[in-house]
């Protein structure tokens, strides 16, 4: 069985940002960037996604979180395109709903090679604690860009911020764990008709 895991650093004037991941793990997490909510968004990802993950990021929080977040959305995007490799073997979409108490998301992703997001959400503050929500999507984005992937995340109902996000960064989670689970019946195929992704 092929080791899937990557381990990347993106470095900037801005931003220091480490990712390391292992698509095979057991849901384990550490987290250190100086953004709390951010770090519970992401220990969502790992559980619900099953993985191994790490994200360690130092950057220029006195102005704002946004390089911060938008940074570490690359770099984890970069991290599971090196983990996936040629994508040979893989389920290649995945998809869930989530629901938590009055709020319902759901996350669509598809590991097609071309970058792209469809984002319906809408909040009903524009801060959770001191996290500005406008940030969700650029971490997102910064994902989709260099997974590269098509993502589609809608929120469906939420009357609660927090309830809201939570649904949209466990239901990533849980797609992306469909998305890059082993295709048993395919396991030696890059599955599109074109032969690459």
């Amino acid at each position: 069985m092929s080791d899937r895991s990557a381990n990347v650093s993106r470095n900037t004037l801005e931003t220091q940002v480490s990712v390391v991941l292992n698509l095979d793990g057991s849901g384990r997490s550490h987290f250190d960037t100086g953004i709390p909510f951010l770090e519970h968004m992401l220990e969502q990802i790992a559980r619900h996604g099953s993985f191994d993950l790490e994200v360690t990021a130092s950057g220029d929080l006195h102005i704002d979180d946004h390089h911060t977040v938008e940074d570490i959305g690359i770099t984890l995007g970069q991290a599971f395109k090196e983990a996936l490799g040629d994508k040979q073997g893989i389920m290649r979409y995945g998809h869930a709903y989530v629901p938590l108490d009055e709020a319902l998301s759901r996350v669509v992703i598809d590991f097609s090679g071309r970058p792209g997001i469809e984002y319906r959400v809408r909040f009903v503050r524009p801060r959770i604690g001191n996290f500005d929500v406008d940030l969700i999507h650029e971490f997102f984005q910064g994902f989709v860009n260099h997974a590269p992937a098509t993502l589609h995340v809608d929120n469906l109902s939420g009357e609660n911020a927090h309830h809201i996000a939570e649904t949209m960064f466990k239901a990533f989670g849980r797609a992306l764990r469909f998305a890059v689970a082993r295709d048993d019946r395919m396991p030696d195929v890059i599955p599109s008709t074109k032969g690459t992704l």
